[in-house]
């Protein structure tokens, strides 16, 4: 069963993507999902847009964009093991959908503890939507400790296809936390991560591994149109509307 929902992408704003989010929304439609997240690296990702890229989306970008539905979020990078984020409050409360994900280029991998200390306090933040590629080897943790919190809190945990292919240890990784995201109910969503638009929607990688394990389908919240709205509608604090009323 495809995606409806492209919950994680970047545009030339990230600076070392190739797209911009135009194209990305066409390639989206083609593909025949119904929305789009534009998540580009907020600030602290060296190359990245600036915070006033943020500040300015909501204005700017309009609600549909080659017929697919744009939220306008960001991928914010974790800088502490406190949860401290590279942008304010005033900003996050702006954003329809919210990333938050641990990077080397910001923050230094340290030991089990500290990471696990990081997303503790991350899922206690009430601005972030999405934890972003946990799977990451190089950012173990506790998982009998995180994965229940973000149940807890309301997170969506993001199974992202691209970790396979770019971050050490993400198969096997992603696999245990699926399996405790699904002994804890946690609901997850399948991105790509793309940084070109030809990879926009392309999640089969996720996909195979959440029906390997029997994932339950009404826990994969982009596998269902009406599903991911009303996700996206409490998310972003607006009253999106569905496709056939525009």
């Amino acid at each position: 069963m495809p995606v409806i929902a492209e919950t994680h992408s970047h545009s030339v704003a990230s600076g070392h993507a190739y797209s911009t989010i135009q194209e990305n929304a066409r390639a989206a439609a083609q593909a025949g999902l119904g929305f789009l997240c534009a998540t580009d690296h907020a600030p602290a990702m060296p190359g990245t847009a600036q915070e006033v890229y943020f500040d300015s989306i909501s204005e700017v970008l309009p609600d549909r964009v080659e017929g697919v539905t744009v939220l306008k979020g960001a991928e914010v990078n974790i800088l502490d093991y406190q949860g401290r984020l590279d942008l304010p409050e005033r900003v996050l409360g702006k954003l329809d959908w919210v990333i938050a994900s641990y990077h080397p280029v910001c923050i230094r991998p340290s030991g089990v503890a500290e990471h696990t200390q990081g997303w503790l306090a991350v899922a206690q933040n009430p601005l972030v939507d999405v934890i972003g590629h946990c799977g990451d080897g190089r950012y173990p943790f506790d998982l009998d400790t995180v994965i229940p919190a973000f149940a807890q809190n309301g997170k969506i945990v993001e199974i992202n296809a691209h970790s396979f292919v770019c971050r050490p240890g993400s198969a096997e990784n992603c696999r245990r936390i699926a399996l405790a995201c699904k002994r804890w109910r946690v609901p997850v969503v399948c991105s790509s991560d793309a940084h070109f638009s030809a990879q926009v929607g392309q999640v089969e990688a996720s996909l195979a591994l959440l029906r390997e394990i029997d994932y339950p389908q009404e826990w994969i919240l982009n596998l269902d149109y009406d599903r991911f709205l009303q996700v996206a509608r409490q998310k972003s604090g607006r009253p999106l509307a569905r496709m056939e009323e525009n």
